[in-house]
């Protein structure tokens, strides 16, 4: 079907006549607003769509909803936001649209992408979690309904419903993409991220949006590389992974446990080198660390709002708040060095590898919508600021996606998304695609 083309197959097309981008974008639009009912991926839905000029020219974008868009309402998935429209955009919308890219609508995200759920069904599996933060912007890629949307990530919330959904989400270095206009939970750990159908295309996205802007104080630019669409990206050949299982593994699903041992196998049959690792003392404390930066920085963002709301604001943004307000400055400052320190450490841990394997999830998307399930497995990562990278590769016995995480060095971006190219070839996925749910 039209709509479900990725985002570098459309733009193939285009370049062949094979279709149109205005064709192309009111597929997308139509296969939205028949799928929408039943899914709950997006809370605004566009009433047209024009291709526009530029390198995303005539591809179609959902925008998780704490990411301002001047020309639809902005509610950070809160009542207290509710139908506000923002004055202007947010700087990666702005970029998108100066790109050519076209906004297709705003996708479901908990309240301030901290714990309370938004109504976005998997697209697998209705009633079971999509995952979050991020719910809708997932849940609409892997629907074939975008084939490139955005979302943020605090702790887990890009990898983990990427896992959930079966599509690639890449979580970039930390200050890859600016957060200006977007809705803050936790400065030094929130990241924007991009849920894409293929690595490429994630490559080929970041290659664009990749950027710095002063208003945004934790900024720092990847070095500038440019993706082709036509001839792709070569992959890292026979990459060295570090198959790291952190101080949590035994509290994943055995299933999901299972698959990444035996994607491991599948990587060393195809040429691959991958070896256990084990961290050093002290990134155990990565955990609890960022839930002390988490906590206390979201307290200071949300305290005044609590308290002025108490009617629109749920009771674990109530208690993020009073968790903060408790702690300690000297305990946030030392999460804040720590964090720092491991970041740096991390590259001698993975000298002599490329990048580390190990789980995006503790495993399939649980059943139910009122949980999003544990970010715990993302967490470490996340605190550290280092590119991360999720891609399909299983499915748990009752047909759910399963996916792997990749890990690479702080800002060797372009590097992971290289090895991300061999790993997907090496899985040998093709594509699939959900019924409605409904």
């Amino acid at each position: 079907m039209l709509h479900q083309l990725g985002l570098v197959e459309a733009l193939r097309a285009f370049r062949t006549g094979a279709t149109t981008p205005d064709a192309y974008l009111s597929a997308c639009l139509d296969a939205s607003r028949a799928r929408n009912p039943s899914l709950r991926a997006f809370t605004h839905l566009t009433s047209t769509l024009k291709a526009g000029d530029g390198p995303l020219g005539g591809i179609p974008v959902g925008i998780k909803d704490i990411i301002a868009t001047a020309d639809m309402p902005t509610a950070n998935g809160s009542a207290v936001y509710d139908g506000e429209v923002p004055a202007s955009d947010a700087w990666v919308t702005a970029r998108l649209r100066s790109l050519g890219a076209s906004i297709l609508g705003k996708t479901v995200t908990t309240e301030f992408a901290w714990r309370h759920p938004g109504p976005t069904h998997n697209p697998w599996r209705r009633g079971h979690t999509p995952g979050g933060s991020s719910s809708g912007s997932a849940a609409a890629v892997a629907a074939g309904l975008v084939p490139l949307a955005l979302g943020s990530q605090t702790f887990g919330s890009v990898i983990r419903p990427a896992a959930y959904c079966g599509v690639v989400g890449f979580k970039p270095s930390f200050g890859a993409i600016p957060r200006v206009g977007i809705h803050p939970l936790a400065g030094s750990l929130d990241h924007v991220g991009l849920f894409t159908r293929s690595v490429l295309d994630a490559a080929y996205a970041l290659s664009w949006l990749a950027a710095s802007d002063d208003g945004d104080r934790h900024g720092r630019p990847l070095v500038p590389f440019a993706v082709d669409p036509e001839t792709g990206l070569d992959p890292l050949p026979a990459p060295r992974l570090a198959l790291v299982r952190t101080a949590i593994w035994d509290q994943a699903d055995p299933g999901q446990r299972a698959l990444i041992e035996a994607t491991a196998r599948k990587f060393r049959a195809e040429g691959g080198f991958v070896e256990d690792i084990v961290l050093p003392e002290g990134f155990e404390a990565l955990w609890s660390a960022a839930r002390t930066i988490l906590a206390a920085e979201a307290g200071t963002t949300f305290g005044t709002l609590v308290a002025r709301f108490p009617d629109k604001t749920s009771e674990p943004l109530k208690d993020l708040v009073r968790e903060g307000s408790a702690l300690a400055a000297v305990a946030y400052v030392e999460a804040l060095r720590l964090q720092a320190r491991l970041r740096a450490d991390l590259d001698s841990v993975l000298q002599g590898f490329d990048a580390i394997l190990t789980l995006p999830a503790s495993g399939p998307a649980p059943e139910g919508l009122a949980f999003t399930g544990d970010p715990a497995f993302c967490v470490p990562w996340t605190c550290l600021g280092v590119p991360a990278l999720t891609l399909p590769a299983g499915e748990s016995p009752d047909g759910l996606p399963l996916g792997i995480q990749l890990v690479g060095p702080y800002r060797a971006d372009l590097r992971l998304l290289r090895i991300g190219l061999w790993c997907e070839a090496a899985l040998a996925r093709s594509p699939r695609f959900p019924q409605d749910p409904a």
